[in-house]
């Protein structure tokens, strides 16, 4: 029950102990077909150029920036807590020239904000976090993708901790690419990166192609400034994985398996109601925090549905704390980062993680931890708040 990864799906278990395919197998090809469609909707977009990136939700953003990035190109990285600050050294990595715009922990940008600093620095590209569970707090994207547009730049947003369970509109937010992974909302494991991308940045990628010498025919492209990573060339992936079939590596045929039924649950389920599942025992969890008196972290009107912070109790020790809910009760939660370590709780509530029992469980187990730690709470007091909100529902 932390910011994750979490339980997976038994269904997506299941689906990944199935015999392996060969890649270009009328199978597996159609399974990587039915992944691109059903990733269409769990974006909520119409983009061509959507699949998974093999590897775990890092190499979808990796892949993302070192294909849209040149050495020299101005990116901007508004930064709200610690995953900010990785799309700043990724991007750094790659050659940019970056600029950074940053907020305190516990807040997110507004968007005059936002539009100030692209109007300074004139981006080619802005690169942003969505969701960040070092602070549990969702940046809102909304008005984003106009002003960037506007300004003539992209705009790329990390959705991993996110997508699935808190509203996400690629093609009505204006999101030119957007990444995410498995492990938390989508109720997976973490190795498979779902990736989607407009057809306006497909060009940009595309500008950059070189096929690879030995696969390579005459007049095929051969790019002046190659995007600067084998694996994570998106170019190359996107012909592996359109009518090509252009080899490129050898696809994760366990990982698509659970990365194709996780999506397949959620397009079932319906996205909004999958994003009105997390928000229903997100605020359950949070109600029942509130109930044992515990005080939370950041901006509550930004707050995911699926993760919550909340400030650990004087006289208390987090880690211990922590160390006792999972040896006693066999439930995890999380610290934080940075200037939140030992100050913060993370308590997720998403994926399959997202139910009724799954919550009441929780804050009881709490309860007793606190009270053996000496913190004063009201008896019942957790679990009673979050039946209390269920029944109001």
């Amino acid at each position: 029950m932390g910011p994750g990864p979490i339980n997976a799906d038994p269904r997506v278990l299941r689906a990944m102990s199935a015999q392996l395919v060969g890649q270009y197998d009328p199978a597996m090809t159609a399974y990587m077909n039915e992944t691109m469609e059903l990733y269409r909707g769990v974006f909520r977009t119409a983009n061509a150029a959507t699949l998974v990136v093999d590897g775990t939700s890092r190499a979808g953003i990796e892949a993302a920036l070192v294909s849209l990035i040149e050495p020299g190109d101005r990116v901007l990285v508004p930064v709200f807590g610690r995953f900010g600050h990785l799309l700043r050294e990724i991007a750094e990595r790659c050659g940019a020239e970056v600029h950074v715009v940053e907020r305190e922990w516990g807040t997110v940008f507004t968007p005059a904000e936002i539009e100030r600093a692209i109007v300074e620095t004139r981006p080619k590209l802005v690169a942003i976090v969505h969701g960040d569970t070092s602070t549990t707090l969702a940046q809102p994207l909304d008005e984003l993708g106009a002003l960037c547009d506007k300004h003539g730049a992209l705009l790329y947003t990390d959705a991993t901790a996110s997508l699935g369970g808190n509203l996400f509109e690629v093609d009505a937010w204006g999101i030119d690419v957007a990444t995410a992974g498995l492990q938390k909302c989508l109720a997976g494991p973490s190795g498979s990166a779902p990736i989607t991308l407009s057809e306006r940045a497909v060009g940009v990628v595309n500008a950059r192609k070189s096929i690879e010498a030995g696969i390579r025919s005459v007049g095929d492209a051969v790019s002046a400034s190659p995007i600067r990573s084998n694996y994570f060339d998106l170019a190359m992936i996107l012909d592996y994985w359109g009518p090509k079939r252009l080899n490129h590596h050898t696809e994760a045929t366990t990982m698509l398996y659970g990365a194709r039924e996780c999506a397949r649950l959620l397009v079932e389920e319906g996205m909004p109601e999958a994003v009105e599942r997390h928000r229903l025992h997100g605020s359950a969890m949070v109600a029942g925090l509130v109930g044992l008196g515990l005080e939370l972290f950041g901006d509550q009107g930004v707050r995911m549905n699926n993760v919550v912070g909340v400030e650990i109790p004087a006289g208390i020790d987090g880690d211990a704390a922590r160390a006792a809910l999972l040896a006693d009760y066999g439930i995890e939660i999380g610290t934080s980062f940075g200037p939140l370590h030992g100050r913060v709780w993370r308590i997720g509530t998403m994926g399959y993680n997202a139910r009724r029992d799954t919550v009441l469980t929780t804050l009881a187990a709490l309860e007793q931890v606190l009270r053996r730690g000496g913190v004063p709470v009201t008896a019942g007091g957790g679990v009673g708040a979050a039946i209390d909100f269920y029944g109001e529902r």
